[in-house]
């Protein structure tokens, strides 16, 4: 028996030893001691035999635990694992359950041959092997499972049992620390008792395995949260480069304005920086410089002439709406592209809007650059109007000399004037206006830079301020001063107007004639409007120092003299009939000697000459005014017209 341990004979050999001793006729007492031996022999075996098998195990384990320190994903852990149990107890299949935050149970990994049990089948809490481990906290198994009715039960989970066709099936919990992460299941379609090595062994592998998945789940969320530093570091990285870029170009239109470059180089720039063109509209709807590629259909036409008016299109309505959300604003174009407006401000003082044309809504970075810009214009803009204060003192000089009594030859005010960049040899129109509240030095700034825009000169005289400007239209230059004003100080401003004069010893006569027209609209409670002499008809030749009758009779019915001249017509003389006839076109024709017939057509023919409200009683005056003068400066003449 001691050799046959010592050889590590199979367990056969004990038998057939005995065998040999009873057919040799060994008497009853020493072959009991020999049976005792063989039973005790076998004893010993198997002891041998299940150390073996204990440290083939603790090997594997051994392994297994080496295996599970790589750093494997998640899901290919689970997958070491499960192979590695199935493995480990020699059977037909295993699987791992994870638990997760919402409360369900879901296989994340098998191993063997398997059609029900897959991955993302959830198992139910209620009932099963894994519940009852988790309540107790300690491996549980089973020989039969279909047939074992020491536990309760899952309909769910009988169903694939039953379709996988297996029997016993051993479930561990996975716990780390105080809290269960899972259950590993190993399972066989025999029946099958595990012993007590077998569970401990089970046990060994499933700490090992919730160890092994937590250290998983802390370097997937290390990496995650790695990632996400390394995207915030990137993302922080990106926009510490766009604000010094951001520094850097707002720097540089700063340096610009500084330097004394003008608005449209300074838009040059910031168009090039922006991508796209830029306008600068003013406070009171002015385009005041505009990019190439601005369009046409969004700008108004770019000029510097005082009578530039706006019509409450979509681009002031969108420049209102930045003004008053005091931030950028934005709206589509009409053509699929996208306008932005930004406003312009200095201190509190809206100065006017910057807007942006795009094909695309600009991005965050360029949203930052446009208010940027937006103070390097304004920057630019109150500059320029320092500039036209600065320069003020001597351009009011030169206009006080021209208003009153000087000492100076013509000639020497006009070369003053040119030193100015005002040509007196030009056409020039005097408008003088009496703001009717607001802050007085507020509108003596803005006449100041009005006139250094449009090169002429400003003067303030008492409650009244003196513009000579370009042009030879007194009343659109009076109305368009007088709209500004009133928008600058949001108070009604009056406003009269005369010329225009091409000599510097012809502006003061000029200037009376305008405020001459003035203190008229004053008397006509006429405040808060404009008038020039040609407005005021025959009250304006009254007003006037040189009395042009000629202007006046032609600015009433000279399209009539015209006509008889070019046509050889007697439409004048049907005038002053039907006039003489208490306006009757019957009474007129006896006078002419013609049928009425033709007084109505000469009658009608005048209307398409003088406009069809030349029968008002207002302008009948001017007409019969008219008449009268030329008659008399005929008769006078000598009878030439």
């Amino acid at each position: 028996m001691l050799d046959l341990l010592a050889r590590e004979a199979p367990a056969e050999r004990f038998e057939e030893l005995l065998r040999q001793a009873a057919e040799a006729g060994v008497d009853g007492t020493d072959l009991a001691q020999l049976t005792t031996a063989k039973d005790r022999s076998l004893e010993v075996r198997q002891l041998f035999a299940r150390r073996q098998q204990r440290e083939a195990g603790l090997s594997a384990l051994v392994d297994t635990a080496r295996d599970l320190t790589h750093p494997y994903s998640l899901d290919t852990l689970l997958a070491v694992i499960t192979r590695r149990a199935r493995l480990l107890m020699g059977l037909d299949m295993s699987w791992v359950s994870l638990h997760g935050d919402d409360g369900v149970s879901e296989v994340r990994a098998a191993d063997g041959h398997a059609s029900a049990i897959t991955v993302g089948f959830e198992v139910p809490f209620a009932g099963g092997v894994g519940a009852h481990a988790q309540k107790r906290s300690a491996p549980f198994w089973t020989p039969d499972y279909l047939h074992d009715d020491t536990f309760v039960h899952n309909e769910t989970i009988d169903h694939v049992v039953r379709s996988e066709g297996l029997r016993a099936i051993m479930a561990v919990p996975l716990r780390h620390e105080h809290s269960t992460l899972g259950v590993l299941y190993v399972a066989d379609r025999n029946i099958r008792h595990f012993l007590p090595n077998e569970i401990s062994l089970m046990a060994s592998l499933a700490d090992l395995a919730a160890v092994a998945i937590e250290r998983t789940r802390l370097l997937e969320r290390t990496r995650t949260e790695v990632a996400e530093l390394a995207g915030d570091v990137s993302q922080a990285m990106d926009s510490s480069a766009a604000v010094r870029r951001l520094h850097s170009v707002h720097r540089g239109l700063i340096d610009l304005a500084l330097g004394g470059s003008e608005l449209p180089a300074l838009l040059e720039r910031a168009a090039a920086e922006l991508g796209g063109p830029l306008l600068v509209r003013g406070a009171i709807g002015k385009d005041l410089a505009c990019t190439e590629g601005f369009p046409d259909f969004l700008s108004g036409t770019e000029s510097t002439r005082i009578d530039n008016r706006t019509d409450g299109s979509p681009l002031d309505r969108l420049c209102l709406d930045a003004q008053a959300a005091d931030e950028p604003v934005r709206c589509d174009d009409g053509t699929g592209g996208v306008l932005s407006a930004c406003p312009v401000t200095g201190g509190t003082e809206s100065l006017g809007t910057l807007l942006l044309h795009g094909a695309r809504p600009p991005s965050e970075t360029q949203e930052q650059l446009l208010g940027l810009v937006a103070q390097a214009v304004a920057v630019q803009l109150l500059m320029q109007r320092s500039t036209a204060v600065a320069e003020g003192q001597v351009r009011d000089e030169l206009l006080h000399d021209l208003l009153h009594v000087s000492q100076l030859p013509p000639t020497q005010l006009a070369a003053r004037g040119r030193r100015l960049g005002v040509d007196l040899a030009e056409p020039h129109v005097v408008v003088v206006v009496r703001p009717e509240g607001g802050s007085q030095s507020r509108a003596n700034a803005w006449a100041s830079a009005c006139a250094h825009r449009l090169s002429g000169l400003k003067y303030v005289d008492g409650g009244h301020i003196v513009l000579l400007l370009p042009g030879d239209d007194p009343s659109g230059a009076a109305r368009s001063v007088q709209r500004e004003l009133s928008v600058v100080l949001g108070h009604p401003v009056t406003g009269g107007a005369a010329g225009p004069t091409t000599a510097p010893d012809d502006v003061r006569r000029v200037h009376q004639e305008a405020r001459r027209c003035l203190e008229a609209l004053t008397v006509l409670e006429g405040v808060g409007g404009t008038a020039s002499p040609k407005e005021l008809g025959f009250l304006g030749l009254l007003l006037s120092e040189k009395q042009d009758v000629e202007r006046f009779v032609r600015s009433a019915v000279g399209p009539v003299l015209d006509y008889d001249h070019q046509q050889s017509t007697e439409l004048l003389r049907t005038l002053e009939s039907y006039f003489t006839s208490g306006s009757s076109p019957t009474r007129a024709a006896e006078l002419l000697h013609v049928h009425p017939n033709t007084v109505s057509r000469r009658l009608e023919r005048i209307t398409d000459l003088l406009g069809s409200d030349w029968q008002e009683p207002a302008q009948a005056l001017e007409v019969q005014l008219a008449l009268r003068l030329h008659r008399t400066r005929h008769l006078l003449g000598g009878g030439q017209q």
